[in-house]
Order: C-alpha cells, then sequence, then structure tokens
C-alpha cells in the first residue's frame, strides 16, 4: 500500500512529535498530510455547572481555543515545507470521533500517546487503542516522551500468525521498503515460531529484507519483551497487530496492546 493520505491529530500530548514524523514520513512518500484538532467540550453536569459560573466556564473556552491555535501554528511550522501539500481542520466534539471523520480516508493515521500526567481537554481518553480497534486504518502512536523524526529504518514485526498481525504487516509494507534492518519477531508461540519464517519470505517477496526471531520468555509479559526487544534492537519502529474486546459495553484492550499503549517508548504501528 502507498503512502498518499496522511492524517495527523495535533493535540499536546506527542504533539511536536507527531508533526515531526508526518512531515518526514509526506517529504519521503509525496503524501498529502491533514492536520486535525478536536477540541471536546468538558463533561460538566448541569447542576455542577450552574454553580461553577460563567467566568469559570469562560475559561475553560478560552483554554480550548487557546489549545487549537497553539496545534494549529505547531502544524504549520512542522510543515512549512513548499513540497508538502496539507489541510487543516478544527472540530467540535468527541475526539476519536473526530478524527474517524476523516481518518477513513487516510493511508496513516498519526496519534499521540495519551501522556497521563497531562491535564488536556483533548486527550481524556485511550486515543490511539480506540482508533486501532476502530477505525479499519493503520494507526501509528508516537510516544509523549522523546524526540522522533523518520520512521522505518529499524523495524520490528511483532508476529504471532493471527488475523490482526498479518494486517499489520501489511500495512506497514511501504514503510519498510527503505528499512536497514527489519526483524520479523515470535514471543511464546505455542509451535515454536507460528510461521515468523514464512512471514519473513513474504516481506522478501516485497523487497523487505528482513531477518526472523522467535524467543521464548514466559517469566516475562510478552508487551515488556518486545519493548525490551525493540530496545536492545535498537528500533525506531515496532509493527504489531491490535487487540481488544467487548466488557460491559465498553473496549477493553488485550493485555499485550493495553501495555504497549501504555509503555511504549518508540513510535508503533497498529492495525485491528
Amino acid at each position: 500500500m502507498a503512502i498518499k493520505d496522511i492524517l495527523v491529530h495535533v493535540g499536546t500530548s506527542a504533539r511536536q512529535g507527531c508533526v515531526d514524523i508526518a512531515a518526514a514520513l509526506a517529504a519521503e512518500h509525496g503524501a498529502h498530510v491533514m492536520g486535525v484538532h478536536v477540541t471536546t467540550p468538558p463533561d460538566i453536569p448541569p447542576y455542577i455547572e450552574a454553580q461553577l459560573g460563567a467566568d469559570v466556564i469562560d475559561a475553560q473556552v478560552r483554554f480550548a481555543e487557546d489549545m487549537a491555535t497553539e496545534a494549529k501554528a505547531a502544524f504549520d511550522q512542522g510543515l512549512s515545507a513548499n513540497t508538502i501539500s496539507t489541510e487543516w481542520r478544527t472540530l467540535r466534539g468527541d475526539l476519536v470521533e473526530g478524527v474517524q471523520a476523516y481518518g477513513r480516508y487516510a493511508d496513516l493515521v498519526i496519534v499521540g500517546q495519551v501522556n497521563p500526567d497531562e491535564p488536556a481537554l483533548s486527550l481524556s481518553e485511550d486515543v490511539a487503542g480506540r482508533l486501532a480497534l476502530s477505525l479499519g486504518r493503520p494507526v501509528l502512536a508516537v510516544p509523549y516522551a522523546g524526540s522522533f523524526g523518520a520512521v522505518g529504518k529499524r523495524v520490528i514485526v511483532a508476529w504471532d500468525g493471527s488475523r490482526a498481525a498479518a494486517r499489520a504487516m501489511g500495512d506497514a509494507l511501504a514503510l519498510m521498503k527503505n528499512a536497514d534492518e527489519v526483524r520479523v519477531l515470535s514471543i511464546n508461540a505455542e509451535d515454536g515460531d507460528c510461521g515468523v519464517h514464512d512471514a519473513v519470505a513474504h516481506l522478501a517477496r516485497h523487497g523487505v529484507k528482513a531477518e526472523a526471531h522467535a524467543v521464548q520468555a514466559h517469566d516475562m509479559e510478552p508487551g515488556a519483551m518486545l519493548l525490551s526487544h525493540a530496545a536492545d534492537f535498537g528500533a525506531d519502529l515496532v509493527v504489531m497487530g491490535a487487540y481488544g474486546h467487548a466488557r460491559w459495553r465498553e473496549l477493553v484492550m488485550g493485555g499485550m496492546t493495553q501495555h504497549i499503549l501504555e509503555h511504549m517508548t518508540v513510535p508503533v504501528l497498529m492495525s485491528h
């Protein structure tokens, strides 16, 4: 899949990292970039809103407007190259629904990892996880800590032979075409490697040179093992399937997916 349309959510968490990666990928692939900022109204019960008073409500509105202005400025500055085609949308409402409205027309959606210490109106939920499960397009989650530019030079593909893993690997092909090294990694597979060598052969037929690694480490949580491997390998991108299931009418991420979203140290491409 070629990357010709990129959507980047420009909020507060991982803002610079998201914009930098969008700019680098757009320049590399000749892609159009849409920047999106979603202002989410504060969820305040009417009886509490009446007690707060107009001044407090007005201050919250101004804060949200300032966030949108700052996001637009960061987007414009980061994608100021004349060769990059861009457009901008400022939306109001639910964050995930806002990104979905335009994200389904994108080849890649870039969002920031939620910073739990950041009191931001627009990042009150697990955006990357919900989008990965519901959007139908690959989602590139960018850590809120660290500095990131281009991705896809040293890539780890988490492989377990599942539908989601196959979808993620296929969605990441365009990002791996110019990789220096790709490692296809299986962790604690019941059959030893769950077809990891076949996955490597498939990538080779697409011009992606990769090597297979199968590890058994039952004393370590698979998500922690994956991130440890990524650190040792010096990866700048992790590719993995996103897993989830319904519980009490809420979308709950699978254990490994949730661990990666909470503890990621490098950008992670997820598909479902």
